[in-house]
């Protein structure tokens, strides 16, 4: 029977937080759990981030099959340089990556991300999509995991996932 189901993930261009050009290939082998999400998020992000590097602590050594990448909706003002010093001591785990404002186009669009710069009085935030993508080793989609999802029940799927990887291969 034929299914229709929108394809997530696909190739980016994007820049690291070490300023190395990096494409999805630069990341086969591993699993990616990829974020979208700003520096200057008070609220999600710093949720999120903190939700995800704490399921890779309880994955213990397993935690190393898999890159998290946090994604910038802000390439205005996340630089490589502000990306390194915001995961440097918060989530040293993550890579962080930023581009142009095409780039994080095709990027927010490969993944069917919302974001949206939204004006505030003397600045501005950037609402957005706070799914957490997993990829597998071949940089195929597997699954995404909503804000609302422990750092236990993260963990534990996250685990299922790379024992039915280890079977299958």
């Amino acid at each position: 029977m034929p299914t229709s189901q929108a394809r997530v993930g696909g190739h980016f261009e994007l820049i690291d937080h070490f300023g190395e050009r990096v494409t999805p290939e630069c990341y086969r082998g591993q699993f990616m759990l990829v974020f979208f999400g700003f520096t200057h998020c008070g609220q999600i992000c710093p949720a999120v981030l903190s939700r995800n590097s704490r399921a890779l602590e309880l994955l213990g050594r397993d935690a190393d099959e898999i890159r998290p990448l946090y994604v910038t909706v802000d390439p205005d003002r996340d630089t490589p340089e502000v990306l390194a010093e915001y995961l440097r001591d918060r989530h040293p785990r993550y890579t962080g990556l930023t581009g142009t404002a095409e780039e994080i186009e095709a990027a927010k669009r490969a993944y069917h991300v919302f974001a949206r710069r939204a004006d505030e009085l003397d600045d501005y935030t950037v609402p957005h999509t706070s799914f957490t993508f997993l990829m597998n080793p071949d940089g195929d989609y597997v699954t995404h995991y909503t804000d609302t999802v422990t750092a236990e029940e993260l963990a534990a799927a996250l685990a299922g996932e790379i024992a039915r990887h280890r079977r299958n291969s």
